[in-house]
C-alpha cells in the first residue's frame, strides 16, 4: 500500500481477531517508530511492547476509554524522556500506527490516565514520561462492537471537514489563495 493510501484509509479499530501478531511484524512496526523524526534528532522515545494478555487487561483498566487494549493482540506503550518531547511522541505514534496498517494490522491510540498503576504493571522507573499506548491487532471482520457503533452514531454525521474549511493561504483571512 502506498503512503497516501495508507494515510487516508487508516481508521482506529477497537475489535481484533484472536490471531497473534508475529515478532517480525512487530519489529517492522517498531523500526518505523524508531525512524520517526524528532527535534534535534534526539529520539526521546522508548517502547514497551506488551503481548501478555493479563498485562494488557491490567493496562486496559488504567484509562477511561482503554477497554479495547484488553482485546488487543499487542500493545506498545510509548514513553519519552521529557514532557517537551510529547510532540515527537505523537509523530512516533503515527508512524507506528501507519506501519501497522500497511501490514494489515489495525490500531487504536490509548490514553492511560493512571500513571502510577501503569508504572507498577510495566515496572517503569519514575523518570520517563508516559506518552500514550497503542493497541494492535488484526481487525475483526465482524466490524465494530455495539458501544463503538453507538458512539459513532453520535459523531458520524460529522465525517471529515471539507479541506476548504481548514486551509488559509498566506493569511488567515484568505481562503481562496
Amino acid at each position: 500500500m502506498d503512503a497516501y493510501q495508507c494515510i487516508v484509509t487508516k481508521r482506529d479499530v477497537r475489535r481484533y481477531t484472536e490471531t497473534a501478531i508475529d515478532r517480525a511484524a512487530l519489529i517492522q512496526i517498531l523500526e518505523a517508530g524508531r525512524s520517526s523524526g524528532s527535534a534535534r534528532n534526539r529520539q526521546p522515545w522508548q517502547f514497551v511492547v506488551v503481548t501478555d494478555p493479563s498485562l494488557l487487561a491490567r493496562l486496559a483498566r488504567c484509562g477511561r476509554f482503554a477497554t479495547h487494549l484488553a482485546r488487543a493482540r499487542a500493545g506498545i506503550v510509548l514513553t519519552v524522556d521529557t514532557p517537551r518531547a510529547l510532540f515527537d511522541a505523537g509523530r512516533c505514534a503515527q508512524n507506528l500506527m501507519l506501519a501497522a496498517w500497511s501490514l494489515g494490522i489495525a490500531s487504536c491510540p490509548v490514553t492511560l490516565q493512571d500513571d502510577a498503576e501503569v508504572r507498577r504493571v510495566l515496572g517503569l522507573p519514575p523518570e520517563p514520561v508516559l506518552a500514550n499506548a497503542i493497541a494492535l491487532g488484526y481487525p475483526d471482520p465482524r466490524g465494530r462492537g455495539r458501544l463503538e457503533r453507538l458512539a459513532l452514531a453520535v459523531v458520524a454525521h460529522r465525517g471529515r471537514k471539507p479541506l476548504e474549511t481548514l486551509v488559509h493561504w498566506n493569511r488567515h483571512d484568505d481562503r481562496a489563495g
